[in-house]
């Protein structure tokens, strides 16, 4: 393909990108996706609630801070918001385990050092296949694993059944939010050109608002995980991102409509 000329179409020039997540992040994504062409309709999907069973947690964060666990393992940069909320102590005792490249930066920028990203896989899938490898195989380490209400529980079993003494704790929850009714409407009609899937509890809620997502309209899921997660909820996926970032989700956005205005051209 040719190097974009200023005389060039931006790549998603005419395309409306859904984008589901609302705040700073949707924002820096919207901003991502008008310097590539498009049209950002943000319309956050989902949100985050207080985990239903604080007392759990807070004992959790007091042993964690005592020096009980040896590990700690963070899933998602909303973890690492409820960590800084709490104001969690992880003692130098401890170490962090986090899940892929954004959510070290997120514990980075909270203060907490990070000892263990996946270099392959970033998902808990990916964790889990380097984590024998990272620890020398060491056996048992008592691990603290923090997660959403929703997520599944395939870090804390894994870890488990190679022998670890796994408490796992949830941090937070996961809530849908109501889109618009013309939004729904748009994308009914096909005249939202893609979505993005940025997570399992968002591909829930645009199989549950938006579906069935017409033919005609890019599903774009940030990794496989996301990916897998979506088909278990229906969800058609067309394209995937090459790495778990915001930025390569836009990329590969970018990419499918420069494939298919050369296809139609």
């Amino acid at each position: 393909m040719m190097p974009s000329t200023p005389s060039s179409p931006k790549p998603l020039a005419g395309w409306r990108v859904l984008v589901p997540r609302g705040g700073p992040w949707g924002d820096s994504v919207a901003a991502d996706l008008r310097a590539k062409g498009a049209s950002p309709v943000v319309a956050a999907m989902i949100n985050f609630a207080p985990t239903a069973d604080s007392p759990a947690l807070e004992a959790a964060l007091a042993r964690l801070a005592a020096g009980g666990f040896d590990w700690v393992t963070v899933t998602s940069a909303t973890t690492v918001d409820v960590l800084s909320a709490a104001r969690a102590v992880v003692p130098p005792s401890t170490r962090i385990a986090a899940v892929g490249e954004t959510t070290a930066a997120a514990l980075a920028a909270a203060g907490y050092a990070v000892d263990l990203v996946p270099s392959e896989d970033n998902s808990a899938r990916g964790l889990l296949a380097e984590w024998e490898a990272a620890t020398e195989g060491v056996v048992p380490l008592r691990i603290l694993t923090l997660r959403s209400e929703i997520a599944k529980p395939l870090l804390t079993e894994g870890l488990r059944r190679i022998g670890h003494e796994v408490e796992s704790v949830v941090a937070y929850r996961t809530i849908g939010i109501p889109v618009s009714e013309n939004i729904v409407a748009d994308v009914r009609e096909g005249l939202v050109q893609a979505i993005l899937v940025t997570s399992g509890s968002v591909a829930e809620q645009v199989q549950v608002q938006l579906g069935p997502i017409p033919e005609t309209t890019l599903v774009a899921a940030i990794g496989p995980q996301t990916a897998r997660d979506a088909r278990e909820y229906g969800l058609r996926v067309d394209v995937i991102a090459d790495e778990r970032t915001a930025a390569s989700l836009i990329e590969a956005v970018a990419a499918a409509a420069t494939a298919h205005r050369s296809a139609a051209s």
